[in-house]
């Protein structure tokens, strides 16, 4: 699903023409925990799709988690009322709210936390009114729990497999996560994160195809894409994909929500801005062999990187 927008509104990840992993979170100027963009009807009408035809890849959740998802649901509907007041708005008398989502043309009634008045748990029912995928981590026991989520747009990883999981046992596959004490550092920021503070980070990756569902399950249906990129089709196959993921502590429950927004640039359109082309060339030559590989970008590199040095000449050319 390529990108509509501006593409000065793009969230272009990098800042230097180098790149490691980092903690590179920092404070959010809008502390709102979702976005609409001109995508929502298309995007929405997908991530429904896939909530019914894949809600145990899609969906899962603990049974201790429903007062955490409880407080999601009146922080997102916050945020959209706040922020979209032309598309969202509520009514609330006592714990009975109204919801509308007027883009959708729908109305939801239910009582704030009573569970049986919703035909499902409550961060099922507020995912099907945000393009973000929803992550509920719990705080206890000095760590972080992953206690309930719903992902329909993974970049190539399984809910139903870190569901319980611990934030370092979620992030071990990552190369040298574990050998530099980044997951350390990143565990201790996250749990001295306070409510009313959130903080946003932008995490990135390479993928051949369009495709915003790469969950792990589905690998055989988009990953095979990889051998078929040339320097000849690379600029229209190959997609930055990037994730806006916000942070926001949860005060009643002492939680974490992070809602992860994923947007799609092909190489094509990333190239028509010179400095970013300059620069993405670049982070490309120095990347370590480790990171090129885990992100899945030894397949098609050599192709990848003859398409941008002739975008690079082209450039220099004119």
């Amino acid at each position: 699903m390529k990108w509509t927008g501006d593409l000065a509104h793009f969230p272009y990840p990098f800042k230097d023409s180098t790149y490691r992993y980092s903690n590179n979170s920092i404070p959010m100027k809008q502390p709102f925990c979702i976005e609409v963009t001109p995508s929502y009807k298309k995007e929405m009408l997908l991530k429904r799709k896939l909530l019914s035809d894949h809600p145990e890849r899609c969906y899962q959740s603990l049974p201790h988690s429903i007062t955490g998802q409880w407080e999601i649901v009146e922080l997102v509907i916050d945020h959209l009322v706040s922020q979209y007041p032309q598309h969202f708005s509520v009514e609330k008398e006592n714990n009975s709210w109204i919801f509308f989502n007027k883009i959708l043309d729908e109305k939801v009634e239910f009582i704030f936390g009573d569970e049986n008045s919703l035909s499902c748990e409550p961060l099922f029912f507020i995912s099907h009114h945000v393009q973000e995928d929803l992550i509920y981590m719990r705080q206890r026991d000095d760590d972080l729990y992953l206690d309930a989520g719903q992902l329909c747009f993974p970049a190539n990883w399984s809910l139903a497999f870190n569901i319980g999981m611990k934030f370092k046992n979620i992030h071990h596959p990552i190369p040298g996560f574990k050998e530099e004490g980044l997951d350390q550092r990143i565990l201790q920021f996250l749990m001295r994160l306070e409510a009313g503070t959130p903080w946003e980070r932008l995490n990135w990756s390479l993928m051949a195809g369009d495709r915003l569902d790469t969950s792990l399950e589905t690998f055989d249906q988009w990953g095979k894409l990889r051998k078929h990129v040339t320097r000849e089709n690379a600029g229209e196959l190959v997609h930055i994909r990037v994730e806006v993921q916000k942070l926001f502590r949860l005060p009643r429950t002492n939680s974490i929500l992070f809602s992860i927004h994923t947007h799609l640039l092909s190489l094509e359109q990333l190239s028509t801005n010179r400095e970013w082309l300059q620069q993405f060339y670049e982070i490309m030559s120095e990347l370590p062999a480790h990171i090129v590989e885990y992100k899945g970008i030894s397949h098609y590199k050599a192709s990848l990187m003859h398409y941008l040095e002739e975008q690079l000449e082209r450039v220099k050319a004119t």
